[in-house]
């Protein structure tokens, strides 16, 4: 059983029900997807998608210039469709010029919004200037941004941190300057560039955030993966709406729980055996149908162990897909798997261990 069957459920707090504008965009939830690089490809968007639930869609960060350049795995990073949505491309990059070509490039594909990214904590993105590097360049940050504003007309967005470190919590002032310069909403994840990925995420950072801006959704990201999690991040920022990446991979059902307590106060009923099988296989099948057989296998092994865990299939089978090489194994080890049924009871939340880099932060 999931976490939530075994502790009280929280209230919903009042913003959960009313609607939620991207610009002058209606988004369905406020409950968002997001960007986790290797995992939340267009294959795992559309299995999310349905499940049901999902707000707005992010994908992986793309390079602004290897769009323009025309590079292919500039346009793998950005692949949709028309079941895709709504949807958010995130890109990055540190001169305006290539932020403006590529976001136009960006609004040609008939997405919801383009993102900026100034939250990757990455060395190979920060060390060309941008992702968190431009937090700590404000005016040329905002210039970037402003730049990009006016060549669009879908609402632009900015993914940011709250700072470069604990001395520089830049984040509010920033905000405030991006809504002056038209950008439609911040996503704020609440960790430093410094932590990477490491400590809590620090919530009264993300409702001083809130609190810099007048009419924009500041959405909060981080450390969301129960219905708890994200009713106390709405309680405790005063966000607009959430945005979810590991707590996704944990449990991929988690938006079409929050969106029925959002209506009922309630969860709704656990995924049974068979739909979490489903989606495992709609995931598969996706990646497979765009990258074939042999890329498709090799993606999706990253996230056997998190499938494993997820739907208690029997070890024998699990072992038997950890070199998967072939579709024609993925069904016939899916069959045995529908017939033999969980080899013990279908969990509740548990982590799912997204690789990070490692180290000293600066050697990243």
């Amino acid at each position: 059983m999931f976490e939530h069957r075994e502790r009280s459920i929280p209230d919903v707090p009042p913003i959960v029900r009313e609607p939620l504008f991207l610009g002058q965009r209606v988004i369905p939830t406020r409950f968002f997807l997001a960007p986790l690089a290797g995992y939340t490809s267009l294959a795992f968007r559309l299995a999310v998608r349905q499940c049901g639930g999902l707000g707005l869609a992010t994908t992986d960060l793309v390079n602004a210039r290897s769009l323009i350049e025309k590079r292919p795995r500039a346009f793998e990073l950005a692949e949709t469709c028309d079941a895709d949505r709504p949807l958010s491309i995130q890109i990055y990059g540190a001169v305006a010029a290539e932020m403006e070509q590529a976001a136009r490039w960006v609004e040609g594909q008939g997405v919801t919004a383009v993102d900026i990214n100034m939250g990757c904590p990455v060395r190979k993105v920060v060390k060309g200037g941008g992702g968190s590097a431009l937090m700590c360049q404000m005016d040329r940050a905002v210039d970037l941004v402003a730049a990009v504003v006016a060549a669009v007309r879908i609402p632009v967005t900015v993914k940011m941190r709250l700072g470069w470190d604990e001395e520089s919590l830049t984040a509010p002032e920033l905000a405030r300057a991006f809504e002056q310069a038209g950008v439609a909403g911040v996503i704020v994840h609440g960790r430093t560039r410094q932590q990477g990925f490491s400590g809590s995420v620090n919530r009264a950072g993300i409702r001083a955030v809130v609190a810099a801006v007048d009419r924009i959704p500041v959405v909060a990201n981080g450390d969301i993966r129960t219905i708890a999690d994200a009713a106390a991040t709405f309680v405790e920022t005063g966000c607009a709406a959430v945005s979810i990446g590991r707590g996704a991979l944990a449990n991929p059902f988690l938006f079409r729980q929050l969106d029925c307590w959002s209506r009922t106060g309630q969860p709704g009923p656990d995924p049974t055996y068979d739909e979490r099988l489903d989606l495992m296989c709609d995931h598969f099948h996706g990646l497979v149908a765009r990258r074939g057989d042999r890329f498709g296998c090799l993606q999706f092994r990253k996230t056997l162990k998190w499938y494993f865990h997820f739907t208690r299939m029997p070890r024998p089978l699990y072992k038997r897909l950890i070199n998967l090489a072939s579709p024609a194994l993925f069904d016939e080890v899916l069959a045995i798997a529908r017939a033999d049924g969980p080899e013990a009871p279908m969990p509740g939340h548990s982590e799912v261990n997204v690789p990070v880099p490692s180290g000293a932060i600066d050697k990243w």
